[in-house]
């Protein structure tokens, strides 16, 4: 079947879409602008705009009209194009997203998308005092909302829990039980690798992250490393937001974010290599396709499997080292005199149980995930009240990384998750190391000058691997049928474990 010859139908549908994703990319602005450079003034306005938009959104996806033109489409295409085709995959999402939309009420989605903007702001506010108090009605409001969002969603009342629909909608299929499965033995795993680091022998050395640099010679620096790995600043801007994101309205407009301190200079630049993984995949994604499912990311575990792998694989290397670390004094100065690769390679990937999720080290990262899943799954399921959080997270924390949380900023308060109303969300950073881990041994298998490459300052290959293997699919495949075709195995653990203890267990003298 030709272009020429599809149905009126599909042609209407692809209208619709592309109409849609208007409204989604102008949403998806204003969300951005109220992060960065909104005045406080704003707030609750910005709220009725997203909730009117959002509103908006809802109807057109309900619309009788698009159900009659699915039906019409796809009796046209049945036996015609393979199941794999743009087409039918288009037309396949198109039915599913739909399918979500008609079971919640438009009131809900606007009340969500109004609570949610207004929540942000009280979030960044009680996490600048350090104040749960002033963000738990919120929370406990957003709480509610998901609770009846998965209500009306639905899931599997024979095993299943409310968490399981909200998950959905992030990672299709992706139920509670599925993550616990794999989330058990890997904590036991981690937990026994992290052990053995922490009482080594040896431990690599934190000067540079220890010296006092300043902010714009950070952010000329970061904004360099973004520039190398490929993140094209003709088509994004990198901009600070209180925790960095990455946003924007399509493939031609990717807004990241990053934040600074005037120590922890590491910290900068993994927060934007991790936000340029989601941009070069957003900036990635097929042109002739956009506006529809085809153009779209495959799910948010495969999104941040390229998130990690940017940050991780690539800016916590040896080799990223051996080219970045000649480079550091042209930012910083007679302050970096005396740093090696070495040294930098050390310092990338020191292991130290903490606090704050977005500064861990590899080996505990995943950690902190599983405790903000655990804690999730029972605030929704009612076994742990939003007035408890704060001591829950606390104990949570001593409990699996030994540390005593300080206070509620570098505690419960410490994400934007809860305040944007993503619940189900977590588990998809772990999701997406494991399948970072499989993507990166299945590059090297293919291209196995890779890392060399790395030390050279090429990172087009790499990119254009990712390209070829993930990002031109937009949802043509779900997150395991995907990492299945591009490995040839199994999503699993393994890959993850095995990259760890290489890298890690040499650099802590084991």
């Amino acid at each position: 079947m030709s272009p020429t010859t599809l149905p009126a139908a599909y042609d209407s549908l692809l209208a619709h879409s592309r109409q849609r994703k208007f409204l989604e990319g102008t949403a998806a602005i204003l969300s951005w602008d109220q992060e960065t450079m909104m005045p406080p003034g704003g707030v609750e306005f910005r709220g009725d705009q997203l909730a009117q938009l959002a509103a908006l959104g809802h109807r057109m996806t309900v619309e009788p009209q698009v159900g009659e033109w699915l039906d019409r489409a796809d009796q046209a295409m049945a036996g015609r194009l393979p199941e794999d085709a743009p087409e039918r995959v288009n037309l396949r999402e198109w039915r599913r997203d739909r399918e979500k939309a008609m079971k919640l009420p438009e009131s809900l989605v606007e009340e969500l998308a109004k609570v949610t903007s207004v929540a942000q702001h009280e979030w960044a506010e009680a996490r600048r005092h350090s104040d749960f108090a002033r963000f738990r009605p919120w929370l406990e409001k957003i709480l509610e909302l998901n609770r009846r969002k998965a209500e009306c969603l639905g899931w599997n009342r024979a095993g299943g829990e409310p968490w399981d629909a909200l998950a959905d909608l992030y990672e299709k299929g992706m139920t509670a039980t599925q993550v616990e499965a794999v989330f058990t033995p890997l904590e036991r795993r981690l937990k026994d690798l992290v052990a053995r680091i922490v009482g080594a022998p040896r431990r690599p050395g934190d000067r540079f992250d220890r010296l006092e640099l300043p902010e714009a010679q950070q952010e000329a620096f970061v904004r360099f490393a973004a520039r190398a790995i490929g993140f094209d600043f003709e088509r994004g801007r990198l901009d600070r937001s209180t925790h960095p994101f990455c946003g924007g309205s399509h493939r031609g407009d990717v807004r990241i974010t990053t934040r600074f301190k005037p120590s922890l200079a590491l910290d900068a630049l993994g927060s934007t290599m991790h936000e340029c993984g989601h941009a070069i995949y957003e900036q990635g994604l097929p042109a002739e396709h956009l506006g529809t499912p085809m153009g779209e990311a495959t799910s948010l575990a495969v999104h941040e499997s390229q998130s990690r792998l940017w940050e991780n694989q690539v800016g916590r290397s040896r080799e990223f080292w051996q080219w970045m670390t000649p480079r550091l004094r042209e930012f910083f100065g007679a302050a970096v005199d005396g740093i090696d690769a070495e040294e930098m390679h050390g310092c990338a990937n020191r292991v130290s149980p903490g606090f704050i999720r977005v500064e861990a080290d590899e080996a505990t990262y995943n950690l902190h995930v599983m405790i903000r899943f655990d804690l999730e799954r029972r605030m929704l399921r009612g076994d742990l009240a939003v007035a408890d959080l704060p001591a829950a997270w606390n104990a949570r924390y001593q409990n699996l990384l030994g540390v005593t949380v300080p206070d509620d900023r570098r505690g419960c308060l410490q994400d934007v998750h809860w305040s944007m109303g993503a619940m189900g969300y977590f588990p998809t950073y772990t999701l997406g190391n494991l399948i970072a881990a499989g993507l990166f041994e299945a590059v090297k298998r293919d291209l196995p000058e890779v890392p060399a490459m790395f030390a050279r300052g090429e990172f087009a290959p790499l990119r254009e691997w990712l390209h070829a293997k993930v990002h031109a699919h937009g949802r043509r495949h779900d997150a395991a049928t995907l990492h299945r075709l591009v490995t040839g195995r199994e999503v699993s653990a393994d890959p993850l474990l095995r990259y760890l203890e290489g890298k890690l267990l040499p650099l802590h003298g084991l």
